[in-house]
């Protein structure tokens, strides 16, 4: 399956190569690696703010401490990585589960006019919230009119 992508400022990507990649209605994709690893992950929920400053993302990622976050920039690609961590009380096994898949995993292409290497992420409350500003030459300026 070809990589979705969403024409915004930013460019939202699945992630693996485009030849082994699923995706399912439930939001997950994953491939199966050459070693047999499973690496199926689900989708973050993802909203995309934009101001006069840059872009806001806001990333659903509960259960996910920051120990577990994975953040990463390769050339215009940022990655949202995390694991959950729901450790279940000793002498105890789950007997239902509905989180089967306990990663996340996000891509997106950024614009030429955003600065990858400003940006700013916090995580409260199981949502990763990551400011990415944009250029000085593509922030919108007041030109001042001179009267002569």
């Amino acid at each position: 399956m070809a990589d979705d992508k969403q024409e915004l400022k930013v460019n939202q990507q699945q992630g693996g190569s485009p030849e082994r990649s699923q995706a399912t209605a439930t939001g997950q994709s994953g491939t199966r690696g050459t070693t047999g690893e499973d690496t199926r992950s689900m989708l973050p929920r993802v909203d995309v703010l934009e101001d006069a400053g840059g872009i806001t993302l806001l990333a659903d990622m509960p259960g996910v401490p920051k120990e577990q976050l994975d953040l990463k920039v390769d050339g215009d690609t940022l990655l949202i990585e995390g694991t959950v961590s729901a450790p279940a009380p000793q002498q105890m096994e789950a007997v239902y589960v509905e989180v089967r898949v306990p990663r996340f995993r996000r891509a997106f292409t950024l614009s030429r006019e955003l600065d990858p290497g400003r940006i700013e992420a916090s995580l409260k409350d199981g949502v990763l919230k990551l400011h990415i500003p944009k250029q000085e030459h593509a922030r919108p300026r007041r030109i001042e009119v001179s009267v002569s």
